[in-house]
Formats: structure tokens, C-alpha cells, sequence
């Protein structure tokens, strides 16, 4: 028992654990000074998504979900140009300095970027990937508590400065119970995490200055040469990134979004979030202030790490094939960047025994919330997670997922499915591998396999109304074409786009998209009814996926139609907030109830 007491599963899971406890403790209370971060701040992308995540910071501060005498900001970013994560970090940086003045610079401050629109994970879009609901916790706990509760041990040993992550991801690491990580040294500091060659393709990798010491630790401290951004492999061998385990025990690499390293002979350190001091902080916002307005995409890992380090060289600047957009201003305003920033150091923070999760796709989101053992023994997830619902039999593998739902207890929910925020009837089966979010199914009704339905509410002319966005979960929304003549290479359920609009009876022409008419996708189409009820709305929208399943005709021609882009324009956050409010209040009179009846 003692070995099996020591692996590195266990101190992975007892560390989580041990911090979950730490921030529930804290949930509700008046935080010490230099107990907690002095700042968080959440980045959005427009002002509707800046509406969205004020209101939803207010609910979770008035019922006491989150520390309380900590300083909770949202940044928007300025209207224009889209201006990446990068561009969100100094526009975030002016906003303190706005607010604050000089007294930042005695702050810690925890930043979270999710300003995206969520196009891979669509029940994410309307109220933010921030905000997505995670099944353990009462209340329920969202990836903001998720990230401050990983993050519980940082404030109190850091330097005045901003540690800066995105809202998809889960960071879980084990180190010794007197050690600490620290934030103390100029410059910028990152942690690394042990991935497979593969995995290193997608992140960026960090190419460490040789280490002497001898001895396996599950935490060090290391120098960075330089950072590579998404390199191949041959890159990450040509400039020595790649490690071989040697000393180091194979085991405590565990499986996790960086896959299992056990058999690999070879690893490299990828990326996860980083810290910058004030200096640093300054330098760039200085800067910003110089260049006036931003005009392209920056990334805050790409453009500003690959500077770092003294091995950085200005190289990377032209190499545009990372980037979803290419300005012409790019390569300068990197140029600018690197030579900025050229000289600073990179510290890293290697965690041997960690993991990095990305939640950022509906194929991860089902992955880690249905059938990824690993995460749901490290969290505590549940199968069923505050919510009324008929007992659903567990199995060894991936079982189905309900979050703040209310079931009736003839209702099916199939293996590999997540339903959240929604409240489904008697006759209601669904099928594996779906996600249902913020629906009411009343009426009968079957859910083909591997659907995702999302309904929003919508405010239009001053009137509620109600629309849902279905689609498959593998469907490419971000996919564009530049005509209408191509969209046929367009897919929706696995069936070619052109199709689909002959079976709801649509035209093509520019009208059925919304937006740049240059950029076609599933994202734009304007496809999905607007109801006057809720349960309508996800009544007719399912209707839409039986007809290309089936191939039977349902005309949509005598709807007002609308694009997820357009729903994202309309949508009434404060009617969203309620409904789920509702169900919130609804599980706990239940709950009352059932507790009243056993006593």
C-alpha cells in the first residue's frame, strides 16, 4: 500500500484536492491582505461580452460564490480590429494604469483572457468560455473558481506584477508540502510541464539552459535559452528542446490533453500560463501608449516569450503560419516587440509531476467531462452534478454528464452526453456524444447522436424571443469559404451544406449570411429560427436536424432566420441568467424538500 500511496496519481490528486478545499474556505469571505490576488481581471472581446461578464461577476459576488474585498474587472477591448490576446494584455495593462495609477504597481493582479467568441465550443459563446460550467462544486463551480482555486497558492508568494492564463484551460501540479512556486525574479516567469513531441507542436516549447543537478524533483527552477512557438519536430530538435528521461522516472509523466509519455523516449517542456514583474509590465505599456492604435492580431505567447531569452533571435517575426489573419502591420509591430523586449529574461518553473488540460473544443469538453477517468478523479467531477434527475447506472468507461438540470425521471440521457442548464420531459431521449445547453424539451423528442443544441435567449425590437443554434459536435464552424460558389465544401452533420439548404428550402445568396461576405461559414449562416418560447425554439431547431438526417424536406423559408453571429448580438444575458436561476432554485426547494423528508 505504501507504493501505491507514493505515485505521483495520488500526490496529483491529494495537492488538487487540498487546493479546492483551500479557495472553498474562502468562497464568501473577506480575504487578509496578501491572502489572495489583489486584482482579477477578465478580458472581453466587445462591449456585449464585457455586459455578459459584469453580470454574471455581480450574481456569483452576491451570493457569496467568490472571495470577497478583491478587486474583480472586466476590459473590454477597444472596438476595430481584432487584436489578439496580446493586444487584450496591454490594453488590460492601460486600464489598471487608468484606474489605478501608480498603486498597481504594488498589486498582484490575476489576468484571464477570454475575450474569444468560442467557435469550437459554442454553448460557451453567449455567456463566455470563463463561465463554463464544470459538474462538481454546490454551487456549481465554473472555470473562474477552477482557475482561482489552482491559482490559490500564487499571490503569497509573488512579486508585484500580472500572471497572465486563458479561460480554457486546467492547470493540476503535486510539489513537496514545504515548497512554494515562486514569482520573485525579474523579467517574465512560465511554467513548463513534461509533454510528448507531438503535443509540443501545438504549444509553445521552452529550450532550457543546461541543469546540473543530478537528483529527479517534481519542482524546479530553471533558465530559459529560448522559447519556440508551436514548432515541428524537426525544429525542436535542431534547437535542442528535447529531452530524454534518463534520471527521470517515467511514471510521473500521467496522461492528460498532453497525452501519455510513458512509452516515449523522448519529451520537450510546453507552455501553460506566465508571470511578467511591473517593470516589465511598464515597458509594455509604455510602449503601447507609443503606437497609439493596434491594428493586428499579437500573441501574447508567441510575441512576447519567443523575444525573451538570450538566445532569441528576430527570425520568428516573419513567420506568419500560426496566425488566422495576416495584416500587413504584423511583422513590423513584432519587430517592434522583440527589440522591446530583447535582452529580458525567461524563468521557468518546470513541474515534472503537472498536467495541462485544454477544454476549449466540444471533442475535449465531452473527452474530460464523460470519460477521462484521470481528470474526474483528480476534481471530484460527477456524473450528475446539482441537479433532479432519475438515477443513471455508472460504468467503468464514459458515462453521460448533467449539470444544473432538472430531468424527468422517464427521460434518457445516453453515455458520452453533457446536458447543463436545461430541463428536459418525460418522452425526451438523448443520444451519445451530445451537448444540450440551456434547452426545455417538453415534447417528445429523440436527440440524434452526436447533436449540439445551444438555445439563447434573444431581445429583438423590445421583445423576448428565442432561438437554438444545432449543429453536430464535430462540425467546423470557424471553416470559411471566400464564395458562395464554394460553400459547398461547407458541412453541416456530416452533410454537405449545399444539401442541407435544399432540404430547409433556402436560397443562396448573400443574404443568408451575416457579416464580412468574404469570410462563409456555418458561424454566419443565417439558418436557425427565432421563436417565441423556448421550448419552441429547440422544438423547431431539432426538427432541422431530423430533416438533414433524414433527408426529408422542412422548409425554413417562412422563419425570421439568424446567424450564431447575429444570436451573440441579441442575446439578453439578464433572461439567460434567470432561467438558469430557476433551476438553481428549483434543485434546492427540492433538495430542502427531499432533506425534510429523511430527517
Amino acid at each position: 500500500m505504501a507504493a501505491a500511496n507514493s505515485s505521483p496519481g495520488v500526490f496529483l490528486r491529494e495537492a488538487t484536492q487540498r487546493k479546492l478545499r483551500r479557495f472553498s474556505e474562502l468562497r464568501g469571505k473577506p480575504v487578509a491582505a496578501g491572502e489572495f490576488w489583489d486584482i482579477v481581471a477578465i478580458t472581453a472581446a466587445d462591449e456585449k461580452q464585457e455586459l455578459a461578464y459584469k453580470l454574471q461577476l455581480s450574481e456569483k459576488l452576491k451570493k457569496k460564490e467568490l472571495p470577497l474585498g478583491v478587486q474583480y474587472h472586466v476590459f473590454v477591448d477597444p472596438a476595430g480590429a481584432k487584436i489578439g490576446n496580446g493586444g487584450s494584455t496591454l490594453c488590460a495593462l492601460r486600464c489598471l494604469e487608468k484606474l489605478y495609477g501608480d498603486k498597481w504597481n504594488s498589486f498582484t493582479i490575476l489576468l484571464i483572457h477570454s475575450g474569444g467568441y468560442s467557435q469550437r465550443l459554442p454553448n460557451a459563446s453567449a455567456l463566455g468560455k470563463i463561465f463554463t460550467a464544470l459538474p462538481f462544486g454546490n454551487p456549481i463551480y465554473q472555470m473562474l473558481e477552477l482557475k482561482l482555486a489552482m491559482y490559490i497558492d500564487f499571490p503569497s508568494h509573488m512579486n508585484p506584477g500580472i500572471l497572465v492564463t486563458c479561460a480554457d484551460d486546467i492547470e493540476l501540479y503535486s510539489i513537496g508540502k514545504s515548497e512554494f512556486i515562486r514569482f520573485d525574479k525579474p523579467g517574465f516567469t512560465a511554467l513548463a510541464h513534461p509533454s510528448s513531441l507531438t503535443v509540443g507542436t501545438t504549444h509553445g516549447v521552452f529550450v532550457l539552459e543546461p541543469f546540473n543537478c543530478l537528483e529527479y524533483r517534481d519542482l524546479e527552477y530553471r533558465c530559459c535559452h529560448r522559447f519556440l512557438h508551436k514548432p515541428s519536430i524537426e525544429k525542436m530538435h535542431q534547437f535542442d528542446a528535447v529531452c530524454r528521461p534518463g534520471n527521470v522516472s517515467q511514471q510521473n509523466f500521467a496522461e492528460s490533453d498532453t497525452t501519455s509519455l510513458k512509452l516515449d523516449p523522448e519529451y520537450v517542456y510546453t507552455d501553460s500560463l506566465f508571470y511578467m514583474d511591473h517593470k516589465s509590465a511598464k515597458k509594455l505599456l509604455a510602449f503601447y501608449e507609443s503606437i497609439g492604435t493596434l491594428n493586428c492580431e499579437i500573441d501574447a505567447y508567441g510575441d512576447f516569450l519567443q523575444a525573451l531569452g538570450p538566445g532569441a533571435t528576430v527570425e520568428y517575426t516573419r513567420n506568419t503560419s500560426h496566425v488566422t489573419k495576416e495584416e500587413s502591420e504584423l511583422v513590423d509591430m513584432r519587430q517592434r516587440i522583440f527589440h522591446l523586449l530583447k535582452g529580458t529574461s525567461l524563468n521557468v518553473v518546470v513541474l515534472n509531476n503537472s498536467k495541462f488540460y485544454h477544454i476549449g473544443t466540444t471533442e475535449e469538453y465531452l473527452f474530460h467531462l464523460t470519460s477521462d477517468s484521470s481528470l474526474k478523479s483528480e476534481l471530484g467531477l460527477q456524473s450528475v452534478a446539482f441537479s433532479i434527475l432519475p438515477a443513471i447506472p455508472e460504468c467503468s468507461g464514459n458515462t453521460s454528464c448533467i449539470i444544473q438540470s432538472i430531468l424527468d425521471s422517464r427521460c434518457s440521457v445516453s453515455p458520452g452526453s453533457v446536458v447543463e442548464y436545461s430541463r428536459l420531459g418525460p418522452n425526451v431521449s438523448v443520444g451519445e456524444n451530445c451537448i444540450i445547453s440551456g434547452s426545455y424539451v417538453i415534447t417528445t423528442a429523440v436527440v440524434p447522436a452526436y447533436s449540439f443544441m445551444c438555445s439563447l435567449s434573444l431581445k429583438m425590437n423590445g421583445h423576448l424571443k428565442y432561438s437554438t443554434m444545432a449543429f453536430g459536435v464535430q462540425d467546423k464552424l470557424k471553416k470559411n469559404v471566400k464564395t458562395l460558389s464554394n460553400i459547398k465544401s461547407l458541412q453541416f452533420f456530416g452533410v454537405c451544406f449545399l444539401s442541407c439548404l435544399d432540404i430547409w428550402n433556402l436560397k443562396v445568396t448573400e443574404e443568408l449570411f451575416s457579416g464580412d461576405k468574404t469570410c462563409l461559414s456555418l458561424w454566419n449562416a443565417r439558418i436557425f429560427p427565432v421563436c417565441c418560447s423556448l421550448s419552441d425554439s429547440v422544438t423547431t431547431s431539432l426538427k432541422m436536424l431530423h430533416a438533414v438526417q433524414n433527408k426529408s424536406m422542412f422548409s425554413l423559408s417562412n422563419y425570421t432566420l439568424l446567424s450564431v453571429e447575429e444570436m451573440l448580438v441579441y442575446k439578453d444575458v439578464e433572461d439567460m441568467i434567470t432561467y438558469r436561476e430557476q433551476i438553481f432554485l428549483e434543485i434546492t426547494l427540492n433538495r430542502k424538500q427531499s432533506d425534510l423528508e429523511t430527517s
